[in-house]
Parts: structure tokens; C-alpha cells; sequence
């Protein structure tokens, strides 16, 4: 006999998600699943399209990560006009896509980890659903909750000024930009009242830090066992093996930090790089070709960039780093929550960079965009603050799109969301054959680490909660309930 229930608010997930928990016949978890169950076929409906329309067309995919969508795209096309990839630009194009860049990899960051997960670092796994989310904080932690809305409200300010727009922005053409940021807005980002100004940003960035550090002290068992396995992590590195959120080569590295992807170029990434495809979900399961679908699925974001690179080119977040890294003895850190430690000295990184780029005069004058020989095909990847994206175009002699491929950093993290909801499992229904919210909020707190995009994933449309189905041995349902 089945029953659901429905609890409410919609819970914090961005995108449709369903989770399976299959049960044996003790009652103990067989097997798991996580199912994405939106489709809007979004790289189809660009094929036609003139390519210079992709940067702007594809900002629809998401509210919330859209400048990424804009960058890869603009990078992409890059190729396509002759300006080379991401180093190929001018001075001036190349750091104002960066400080858009940076600017959206500090506001993402501090939206996911002010409101969507510190609400279960401060209540705990089973608070009241009532207090458990971004009103709680507010009501019970105001000076936390306001830095994280004025931490958001900087970057997006960034945005704003670099891209036009703070959401679906125009800035980033092919070969280039179209537009420099005035003098008015570099003086007000490096001298505006408090707290609205970048040294406010730095200090805010660290003492965020602090509160992690903090927490992980005196909950170091808790976060160090939940949903923790070995894995392989991708992202982009700079060619000398720094940290570069904006270009790079890709390189993976496995669970003891050999390299399995050796700092390759991003146009050939077919060469490296599959994509599975199961039945019983829409988002597909990317793995390194060479090592096969079991063997090389890996992680990508925050914790996977603090894994691949050798060091992180602004002081303070380097110090933080080399910190970091003593948690697993120098080897990759394989915890999931750890993606949040990893996010916050990735924010202070984004405010050290955008700290730099604002005291440069390139981003105020100089040529906005290089153009050469034409070529009928681009890749374009960049470190989302969700991890590794890929944008893949071809064209046609009339200058249409006729192939879309595009592998967002939801996708990448695919198989390890489903690897820490099924470890999330066991802990939690092993013998307890009953959905509890506590439960529903553990699960949903393995997939909110990897700060997951579902609607960029499968390109989906709508509003989307999570829904768990429970089912016994015999397949058949027997508890279900929805967030």
C-alpha cells in the first residue's frame, strides 16, 4: 500500500529531481537512483540559428548560471571567427570576460552557500523545516544572512557593469566584447560605501572562512563521513598548473592524484571525453573515454579544481589551499561536503581576482575584438561555478548553426550525485523502511553539495521540487513523498 505526502516549501534544489530507494527483501537498500525527468531538447532548437545569436540564446538555459552559458558559448565562437581560443583576444576583452567571469563565479558561490546550504550547517540535518532554510537564517543569524546578500549583490554588480545586464547580458561577442567599463563603475566597486566596495568583498570572503573552519572543528565526524568516496576530478588548469576558472587545458586526476588527463587541449575533447546514456533518466553520464564508463566517471567543481591544480595564483586563497590540502594528507579530498570549504576559498579567489582586474586600465580603453579566418567549428569550455562546461559548435557556409553540443557541469557530476545519494541511503533506511524528512533533507543535502543545475543538465523548464519513491522488493511502491 502506497501514500504520499507533500511537504512544503519547495525545497533547495534548482531542478527536477527524483530519487528511487529500492529495497531488498530485509528491508535494507538495494540499490538507488537518481532520475532527472525534464527534456527540452535545447541543442536541437539552435541548429539554424546564426551563430552569433548562441551567446545570448543560451543564457536561457538558467537564471541563475547564465554568464557561464554566455562565455562558453562567446568562447566557442571565438574559434569560429578566427580570434584563436581563450588567450587569443585582446588585453582589454580577455580581462573584461574575466572580471565578468569572476564576477559570477563570487555571486553563484555566495547565493549557494548563504542560502542554500548554510541553513543545514547551522540547524542540523533534522531542524524544523519551518526555521531549516534562508528565513531561519535571517531571523537567527541576520549578520550572516545580510553578507551573503550583499556578497550576491556585488558580483551581480560586476555582472551588471561587464555584461550589460545582471541576468542575460550581451557583453561577450564573437572575437571579443562590446563594451569597457566606465570610470564611474571602477571607482565605486574599489572605493563605494561600505560594504558595497571590493576590500569589503576580500575581508567578507575570509571571515566566511572562518565560520567553515569553525563548524568543521566541531562537526569534523559528521561532515568527514557523509557521502564520502574515492573519485577521479576534472577541470581546466592553467598551462603551468594554476587555478584558472576562465581557460586553461583539462586535466583529471585520480583518487591518489595521478594524472589520468594530462593537461589536453578542449577542441579535441571528443577525442577524450563519452557520453552514456541510461534509460530511466535524461541526463547523461559522462566518462574519459580510455578508462571506460565503470572506471572514468569523475567529479568536477570547487572540490575537483582544489584537487587537479598545483597551486592558486592570489596569496590568500593559496594560503587557504595549502591548508586545505593537509585535511587528506596531500592527496585528492574525497569528501562531499567538502565542496562547500572548497566553494568559499573559491569566492576568495573570485574577490582577490576581480580586486586586481579592477586596477587595471586595460579594462577601461583598448580594442574590444579580434576577427581572422574564418573555420566551421569551436569548442569553448570554462570553470562554471558548478564545474567544467563544455559548448561545441559547427556551421554551415551560411553561417548556421548545424551541430550543438554542450555537456554542463551538472552532467559531469552526474554519477558521483548518484554514487553519494545511494551511500546517503544505507546511512539513513538500512532496515527503516520508511521515508522520514530528516531523510529526504540528508539526501537532498548530498545532491545540494554539488550545487546542481538540473535545469542546465537537461535543459528543462518549470518549477521543480525533489521527489523520493520508496519501493520493496518486489518493486512494488510503497511510500513516496515530494519536497
Amino acid at each position: 500500500m502506497s501514500k504520499k505526502i507533500t511537504i512544503e516549501p519547495v525545497t533547495r534544489v534548482e531542478g527536477h529531481g527524483k530519487v528511487t530507494i529500492h529495497l531488498d527483501e530485509n528491508n535494507n537498500v538495494d540499490y538507488t537512483r537518481l532520475h532527472i525527468v525534464e527534456f527540452r531538447g535545447f541543442e536541437r532548437f539552435l541548429q539554424g540559428r546564426p551563430y552569433w545569436e548562441a551567446p545570448v540564446l543560451v543564457q536561457r538555459l538558467c537564471g541563475i548560471c547564465p554568464v557561464s552559458h554566455h562565455l562558453a558559448a562567446a568562447k566557442a565562437l571565438d574559434v569560429i571567427v578566427g580570434a584563436g581560443t581563450g588567450d587569443g583576444l585582446t588585453p582589454t576583452g580577455e580581462k573584461m570576460r574575466r572580471l565578468m567571469h569572476y564576477g559570477q563565479i563570487f555571486q553563484s558561490h555566495s547565493l549557494h552557500f548563504f542560502h542554500l546550504a548554510s541553513p543545514d550547517l547551522l540547524f542540523g540535518v533534522d531542524a524544523d523545516p519551518a526555521i531549516r532554510n534562508i528565513i531561519g537564517v535571517a531571523l537567527q543569524h541576520k549578520d550572516l544572512a545580510v553578507q551573503g546578500v550583499m556578497m550576491r549583490k556585488f558580483g551581480q554588480e560586476i555582472i551588471r557593469a561587464t555584461a550589460g545586464k545582471k541576468i542575460h547580458g550581451t557583453g561577450a561577442i564573437p572575437g571579443g566584447i562590446n563594451k569597457h567599463l566606465s570610470r564611474a563603475e571602477k571607482e565605486s566597486f574599489i572605493n563605494g560605501a561600505d560594504p558595497l566596495n571590493i576590500d569589503k568583498m576580500v575581508e567578507w570572503s575570509q571571515e566566511a572562512l572562518v565560520f567553515f573552519k569553525d563548524y568543521y572543528v566541531k562537526n569534523k565526524s559528521f561532515i568527514d563521513n557523509f557521502a564520502a568516496f574515492p573519485s577521479s576530478h576534472m577541470s581546466l588548469v592553467r598551462k603551468d598548473g594554476a587555478m584558472d576558472l576562465y581557460h586553461g587545458v583539462l586535466r583529471a586526476v585520480d583518487a591518489d592524484g595521478n594524472k589520468i588527463l594530462d593537461d589536453v587541449d578542449y577542441q579535441d575533447y571528443e577525442n577524450y571525453i563519452e557520453e552514456e546514456v541510461r534509460p530511466w533518466t535524461y541526463m547523461k553520464f559522462p566518462y574519459l573515454k580510455h578508462l571506460g564508463a565503470k572506471q572514468g566517471w569523475y567529479r568536477v567543481g570547487p572540490l575537483a579544481r582544489l584537487n587537479t591544480c598545483d597551486f592558486i595564483p592570489t596569496p590568500l586563497a593559496q594560503a587557504e589551499l595549502e591548508e586545505f590540502r593537509t585535511l587528506n594528507n596531500g592527496k585528492p579530498n574525497p569528501h562531499c561536503l567538502h565542496y562547500h570549504y572548497a566553494r568559499l576559498i573559491e569566492i576568495l579567489h573570485a574577490a582577490e581576482v576581480m580586486r586586481d582586474l579592477l586596477h587595471d586600465p586595460d579594462l577601461l580603453e583598448g580594442e574590444r575584438v579580434v576577427k581572422g579566418q574564418k573555420t566551421h567549428r569551436g569548442v569553448g569550455v570554462i570553470e562554471a561555478p558548478r564545474g567544467t562546461l563544455f559548448h561545441h559548435y559547427e556551421i554551415n557556409d551560411h553561417d548556421q548553426v548545424t551541430l550543438a553540443n554542450l555537456i554542463v557541469s551538472t552532467t559531469n557530476n552526474n554519477e558521483p550525485m548518484n554514487r553519494s545519494v545511494n551511500q546517503v541511503a544505507h546511512s539513513w533506511m538500512d532496515g527503516h523502511p520508511e521515508i522520514t524528512e530528516p531523510m529526504m533533507n540528508a539526501v537532498e543535502i548530498a545532491i545540494r553539495a554539488y550545487d546542481p543545475c538540473l535545469s542546465c543538465a537537461t535543459h528543462a523548464l518549470g518549477q521543480m521540487p525533489l521527489e523520493i519513491s520508496l519501493y520493496d522488493a518486489k518493486e512494488n511502491l510503497i511510500d513516496i513523498k515530494r519536497t
